[in-house]
């Protein structure tokens, strides 16, 4: 299984229609919306805001208008064909007045999509978990070797210290037989690696 690492654009025209790929690192259901949202307010004029996203084993797709299954499914077979997960694929379209046909909105929609993720770099995903743990700040340079490889998402400075870190399996079991540290929420996540 796979994500993309960063988020990526990609625009291409064919027979006077822009196609705008938005390609979004995701990582839930709820960031679809937002997402959507932000994205017909900046591309308001737009004919169709066709997408697809795959997380874990949920996966949806719309045609935004455009005839029954030649945009969403074409973006969502492109993602599936590539391995994969935590992904929203939108392409925004501008009509150009030269219908193309359904062959040739799935070829289009495809092309996208295809086009946007060869710019893209793709990392494989592994089993790990989110933390947020907690230490005192003389155990700092050994909390900070052992997650030398690790997400580090936030660091809080305080009283004691407080990380919100993204870890692989290997990481967590040397995390876990230092015992020099507290942790206050621990979730199942895919680690990019």
């Amino acid at each position: 299984m796979k994500t993309i690492l960063n988020n990526n654009m990609n625009e291409i025209i064919i027979k006077n229609s822009k196609f705008i790929t938005l390609l979004y690192k995701i990582n839930n259901v709820n960031d679809v919306d937002n997402i959507l949202n932000k994205v017909k307010f900046e591309y308001k004029d737009a004919t169709h805001y066709c997408y697809s996203y795959i997380i874990d084993n949920i996966y949806k797709s719309s045609d935004d208008g455009e005839p029954g299954g030649t945009a969403g499914m074409p973006i969502l077979g492109v993602l599936k064909n590539n391995d994969l997960n935590y992904v929203l694929a939108i392409v925004v379209r501008y009509f150009g007045g030269i219908k193309l046909g359904a062959g040739g909105l799935v070829r289009a929609y495809t092309k996208s999509v295809t086009e946007t993720l060869k710019n893209s770099k793709i990392v494989t995903l592994n089993d790990g978990y989110n933390l947020i743990i907690e230490f005192d700040y003389d155990r700092l340079k050994e909390i900070d070797y052992i997650l030398r490889d690790s997400i580090i998402n936030n660091k809080i400075f305080d009283n004691k210290i407080k990380y919100d870190i993204d870890i692989t399996k290997d990481t967590y079991n040397k995390l876990v037989n230092n015992k020099d540290f507290k942790i206050l929420k621990e979730t199942d996540k895919k680690i990019p690696y």
